[in-house]
């Protein structure tokens, strides 16, 4: 009797594009290259989500699907941002498994082989956890700061040196879609969904060509999205202070008291100290608005209850917009 062929899984790439003209056609022809040797036990498909591109980003996608019919392209209305884009993706992929990876080429597709590897050894989700970096020292360093300070903030264990470069099997895809926060940051959402994760470390490559989409003034915005979206520490540390100033205070109280009953010929009128108190404790006030400011307007966006993207147009590998039934599914999904 003939064998039946084993089936194989089916296994795609998420790649978020943002102004990454120069890269595409060598990050697809990389990537195909790497996953040829495996190609006989694993069916690849690649989605490319063109998050409002302002090169000619969106016409290489198009031409690259149309010579490649296992390309997806997803087109967003406008920039939604880094973390949205993986988000479509995720939304529109149906795969076993699926590999998130940014397309400047810092994360090396050989990695990807090393993921499938632990995937197999029954792991539901393989992160890559960078060994080693070629970054700007300044970026190096504010990198290290953001991983100590997170860890040391959320409620959950978020690995040190890790991105959005990822594994994760379609059970936790499924999970992930439940979540529905417009103030994303997908690496902590996926340690707090759970399941079997183990790591792989590499070394991160230079980015091949373009600048990089997060400047300081997003990776900032990224980082307060870790921290506020999954710790409640600083609110804690808000009443914490509060406590200590009103110690303070109290025992400043007491101090003036003491002075005005057993020495009042070494009181010395106060309005210097008294004034910088003033300050001191206004500029703490303004702080404490601001922290509480952050999680009130997180919940002002996250009531309005927006679509967290609007998709323009999907197109299949052979260059023509994907069936109404997925275009009505992924617009569905991104509710």
């Amino acid at each position: 009797m003939p064998t039946e062929p084993t089936k194989r899984h089916r296994v795609a790439f998420i790649f978020p594009i943002y102004d990454e003209e120069a890269n595409i056609d060598l990050l697809h022809r990389t990537v195909d290259e790497v996953t040829a040797p495996v190609a006989g036990r694993y069916e690849f498909s690649f989605v490319y989500v063109d998050d409002g591109s302002r090169d000619g980003s969106l016409a290489r996608l198009t031409e690259l699907g149309a010579r490649d019919t296992r390309v997806t392209v997803v087109e967003l209305s406008r920039n939604f941002g880094h973390q949205m884009a993986v988000t479509a993706g995720l939304d529109l992929v149906d795969a076993d498994a699926v590999i998130i990876m940014d397309s400047d080429l810092q994360d090396p597709p050989r990695v990807a082989l090393e993921l499938l590897e632990k995937w197999e050894e029954g792991y539901d989700v393989v992160y890559a956890q960078r060994r080693s970096r070629q970054d700007p020292t300044f970026k190096r360093f504010t990198a290290s700061a953001f991983y100590w300070f997170l860890r040391k903030m959320a409620a959950v264990d978020i690995p040190k040196n890790t991105g959005d470069f990822r594994l994760v099997d379609r059970k936790v895809v499924d999970e992930l879609r439940k979540y529905r926060e417009r103030d994303r940051f997908l690496r902590g959402l996926v340690s707090y969904v759970g399941f079997k994760q183990t790591a792989v470390l590499f070394d991160r490559d230079k980015r091949h060509a373009g600048v990089t989409g997060y400047p300081l003034t997003k990776m900032l915005r990224f980082a307060a999205d870790g921290i506020l979206g999954f710790s409640v520490t600083p609110l804690r540390m808000i009443t914490r202070m509060g406590y200590l100033i009103s110690l303070a205070s109290f025992v400043g109280v007491l101090y003036v008291i003491g002075v005005k009953l057993f020495a009042p010929e070494t009181a010395v009128p106060g309005w210097a100290f008294i004034t910088i108190a003033m300050f001191f404790l206004g500029g703490i006030q303004i702080i404490m608005l601001g922290v509480l400011g952050s999680y009130v307007g997180r919940t002002y966006s996250q009531v309005q209850n927006r679509p967290l993207y609007t998709v323009a147009s999907v197109r299949t590998g052979a260059g023509e917009p994907a069936g109404a039934e997925a275009g009505e599914d992924s617009r569905s999904a991104a509710r």
